[in-house]
């Protein structure tokens, strides 16, 4: 009589379907088992090799992820009455994204992300795709598929009323067991905040290398890292009427190439890995200028919207002109949101006539590039395998064995060219034996470790500075203009050396704070230089989204997006940042996009046209990106032309 109040009253009829002696412990017990099978089996469909699996079981985020789903159950069973109706809801749901990132990671070489539900059209593609490259696997599992949604309608319409009845008691047996885990696991799927607890289970969210985050996290955890990123919703009023009007400010638009321009010129980008100015830390004195060059030729400083890393938002900025500050906080666009051809500086002076060649010494894979770069109209990208084998700093390629490189590409180009190129040497952590010998002199208050990190850096900062000075002085023995480009993608992860001098109250820069802070925490230095006419001087701070606007107008060309409406947005604003917004006169407006009052009208069609072109339906394609009308909408290439790449290792 006890066991059966503990599930309730089972009608006899009832008994040789789900006995009445089926004890409460029994019930956790085949729940827990059931959380085991299905993690193990959406590992499995996720691309895991099966000889992996019970590896991963064991693990920590393994451990972490079965804990997880069989709490979520316990809790669901809670809120539906019953035991393993939640199941029925979780198994489903979590196999099915598990086999779509299993397909999607060996047709397109990327697992599965929430956003890319948003983009339906590509996993419609994918599916006739398999069918026709194996037809034997494919008609197994659309047989497969039939059973499954077989056994879910089974279990929906007969077993979901006979699953055992919870209790009062039973119900806040759980609750009581299951809510204390899902309240303290909930904030460490946060990844953008540090987590004692998520830490201590070893979960590392790797946001810079997904196929790494899904291996190392399994597949559930890595793609809830991800989910914050998927809610993209469109500005208020879009449509195509609200894109038709808006206005380019033809006051910025420069005529035809200055007249003394025979030949387009050459346009050379170098975004330097965390280059930063070191004589603005506090306690430290230089014997001399680590960075001579770019001091006396500095136009300005980027603001950056990172700071230590995610050196991939400040890259999609610089080279597209479309801004972070749109996007969901923790956001990576070229993970999440690049997935059909998009407006860059790239594939603008590619349809004036340059080549477009981008360099990288690293992996091509890291930050999606390889995809990425194919979406933004580069013609070719050099990546590490693609390169000779360059001389290291550490473990990392020296920016002088880089700039070796792109000389190299300049002399062998024949028409005009586009360079972007991003540098690796200056990369953390600052370890002791980076440099066999240093040459930058110092004189420091700070701890002996935080004074060996900032002289490795600063050591890192004058090799820096030496190769721009080799690179202006090839660029002037040049026929045609060569125009430089240089910039630091973000402050250098100096912890333990900001925290020591003062120079930052954290270890990690602020995201809300005020003005002056914020520029001290995102300011890196900023070059735009010419053989022909020397640098520039006057463009102040800027955030990289305005970096094409200025790299445009400086080569002399003209366009309706980065010269006429980038152009606007410049004469208006020099920093936009998703907390902190700078106008043209250096009037800071924190918390602009708190909802507290409408967004100034220029950003507002700011964001409508970035919206349209990476989410909307492209209304702005013809009017303001007409390099862009011979691609297709939605997708680079068909997805049967892409190559296949093996499946996500374990």
């Amino acid at each position: 009589m006890a066991e059966a109040a503990e599930h309730g009253d089972l009608p006899r009829k009832n008994i040789g379907r789900v006995s009445p002696a089926l004890h409460h412990g029994a019930i956790i017990l085949l729940l827990l088992m059931l959380s085991v099978a299905l993690v193990a089996g959406v590992e499995s469909l996720a691309g895991r090799p099966l000889h992996r699996i019970p590896q991963f079981l064991f693990s920590m985020p393994g451990l972490t992820t079965v804990a997880g789903i069989f709490m979520i159950a316990l809790g669901l069973d809670v809120l539906m009455g019953r035991a393993f109706r939640s199941m029925l809801l979780i198994a489903p749901a979590a196999l099915a994204l598990a086999f779509l990132s299993g397909e999607k990671q060996q047709y397109l070489s990327d697992p599965l992300y929430p956003s890319d539900l948003l983009f339906a059209r590509q996993i419609k593609e994918l599916l006739p795709v398999m069918a026709s490259a194996q037809p034997l696997m494919a008609v197994t599992l659309g047989l497969v598929t039939v059973l499954v949604l077989a056994l879910v309608v089974y279990c929906g319409f007969f077993a979901w009323n006979r699953f055992p009845k919870l209790s009062s008691r039973a119900r806040m047996f759980r609750l009581v067991f299951s809510l204390p885990f899902l309240v303290g696991f909930t904030p460490m799927m946060e990844y953008t905040d540090h987590s004692w607890l998520r830490d201590r289970l070893k979960i590392r969210p790797m946001m810079w290398d997904q196929a790494a985050n899904y291996r190392h996290n399994g597949f559930l955890v890595a793609f809830a890292f991800n989910a914050p990123m998927s809610k993209v919703s469109a500005p208020k009023g879009y449509d195509a009427a609200a894109i038709a009007q808006v206005e380019v400010d033809r006051d910025v638009i420069p005529a035809s190439p200055v007249a003394d321009r025979s030949q387009p010129a050459d346009v050379i980008v170098v975004m330097s890995e965390s280059l930063w100015d070191p004589t603005r830390m506090p306690g430290v004195e230089f014997m001399a200028d680590p960075m001579p060059t770019i001091r006396q030729n500095q136009a300005g400083n980027v603001f950056s919207p990172e700071f230590g890393g995610m050196t991939a938002n400040v890259e999609f900025e610089a080279l597209t002109g479309f801004s972070n500050a749109f996007l969901p906080y923790g956001s990576i666009p070229y993970q999440q949101y690049i997935r059909r051809p998009l407006p860059s500086l790239a594939r603008f002076l590619r349809d004036k006539g340059y080549e477009a060649v981008a360099l990288h010494p690293f992996e091509g894979w890291f930050w999606n590039r390889e995809n990425v770069y194919r979406h933004l109209g580069f013609d070719r990208f050099l990546a590490q395998d693609a390169l000779p084998e360059l001389e290291k700093r550490g473990r990392f390629a020296s920016d002088e064995a880089l700039i070796d490189q792109i000389m190299r590409i300049g002399d062998e180009s024949v028409g005009p060219l586009f360079l972007f190129a991003v540098t690796l040497q200056g990369h953390g952590p600052y370890e002791a034996t980076r440099y066999p010998s240093e040459n930058v002199e110092l004189a420091s208050t700070l701890s002996a470790a935080a004074t060996q990190q900032v002289g490795t850096f600063a050591e890192g900062v004058r090799e820096a500075d030496s190769s721009l000075t080799r690179l202006m002085e090839w660029a002037k023995t040049r026929p045609r203009e060569t125009i430089i480009v240089l910039f630091g993608d973000h402050l250098p992860p100096l912890g333990k050396a900001f925290v020591e001098s003062g120079y930052m109250q954290d270890a990690v820069a602020a995201r809300r704070a005020p003005l002056p802070v914020m520029l001290k925490e995102h300011e890196t230095p900023l070059i735009v230089w010419s053989s022909k006419t020397g640098p520039r001087k006057d463009l102040g701070t800027i955030s990289p989204a305005l970096l094409p606007h200025q790299i445009v107008t400086s080569a002399g060309l003209s366009d309706p997006f980065y010269t006429g409406f980038l152009g606007k947005i410049a004469a208006h604003y020099s920093v936009i940042d998703r907390y902190m917004l700078v106008d043209a006169e250096g009037s800071a407006h924190p918390g602009w996009q708190d909802g507290r009052k409408a967004a100034p009208p220029p950003l507002q069609e700011y964001r409508l046209l970035q919206h349209d072109m990476i989410f909307g339906d492209q209304f702005s394609r013809e009017r303001f990106f007409p390099g862009l009308q011979g691609e297709e909408a939605e997708t680079g290439e068909p997805v049967a032309a892409l190559p296949q790449s093996p499946r996500l290792p374990g």
